[in-house]
Formats: structure tokens, C-alpha cells, sequence
């Protein structure tokens, strides 16, 4: 049997579908649509400290989850939620839903084993890299670190699982 016919494999319908390496890619189209989800909730929650006061939503959470305002790092976390405007607020809520909707694209793309969604995850997410080197470079943390390395590491599989 050829090379080619080796990694089709016949489904139901008799269309060919691409067969090796799947799990890699469900894993990535999982993390996607995980991340759009996530970014969802946080388009939502924006877009529900619209018509309130920012300042006693954040004292309430504060309270319910028992943190320590105190803290250095969460004061000037507070600080800077509490000083948010409706404007940011709107841009924020319009951002995350753009972004979850490219992460959802892909993510189901790639669930659904779409080549198009390969190219696509490649040419979205390697946009991304430089200004992720950006990020990092002006503020190092481990987190930013450690997403600029998942995403390289996305774009390489995928870059490899292509040019097969």
C-alpha cells in the first residue's frame, strides 16, 4: 500500500479523512474552544459591571472569595479594576468576543480534523508570536513564558502535520 493511501482512511459516506497523528490535534482543538469559552465568560462578566458600580462588585467579590485586599499584588489588581470606565469595559467585552470567536473557528476546525483550520491555526496563532515576544520582553513572567512556548510548539506540529 502507498504511502498516500496509508494515512487516509475510509469513513462512513466514502470520503477520505486524514488518520495519523489525530490525537495532537484534538488536544490543540480542545484547548481552543476552552480558551474561547474562558474568554466568553469574561466578555459577559464586562458586559454585566456595565450598569453597576464597579467598585461594590469588586468589594463583594473580594469579600465572597475571602482574599486579602492587603496584598500587594491583589491591591494593584483592585486598583486597576476599580478605575475601569464603561468604555473600557465595552472595548474589553468586544475584544474577548473576537478573540472567542477565532478560538472557537479553530478549535472546532481542528476538532473536526478541517485542513483549513490547520492553515488557519498556523497563520492566527504565529501572528500572534511577535507580539507575545513583545510582551515578554517588556515584562517577563513565567505565564507569558509559558504560553509564547504552547503556542511555538502548536505552530510547529502543525507546520510539520502539513507538509506531510
Amino acid at each position: 500500500m502507498s504511502d498516500k493511501k496509508q494515512r487516509f482512511k475510509k469513513v462512513r459516506g466514502g470520503s477520505a479523512r486524514r488518520d495519523s497523528g489525530g490525537t495532537p490535534l484534538v488536544l490543540i482543538g480542545a484547548f481552543k474552544v476552552v480558551k474561547a469559552v474562558m474568554l466568553i465568560a469574561v466578555g459577559i462578566g464586562a458586559l454585566k459591571l456595565l450598569h453597576r458600580d464597579v467598585a461594590t462588585s469588586v468589594a463583594h467579590w473580594v469579600h465572597a472569595l475571602r482574599v486579602d485586599p492587603d496584598n500587594r499584588l491583589i491591591h494593584a489588581g483592585l486598583v486597576k479594576i476599580i478605575g475601569v470606565t464603561p468604555r473600557q469595559l465595552k472595548e474589553l467585552s468586544a475584544g474577548t468576543f473576537v478573540y472567542a470567536a477565532l478560538f472557537a473557528t479553530e478549535g472546532i476546525g481542528l476538532l473536526s480534523r478541517k485542513r483549513w483550520a490547520e492553515y488557519f491555526t498556523i497563520v492566527s496563532t504565529g501572528g500572534l508570536i511577535p507580539l507575545e515576544v513583545y510582551e515578554l520582553v517588556h515584562r517577563f513572567t513565567a505565564t507569558r513564558l509559558a504560553v509564547l512556548i504552547v503556542n511555538a510548539l502548536i505552530i510547529v506540529y502543525l507546520v510539520r502535520r502539513v507538509r506531510r
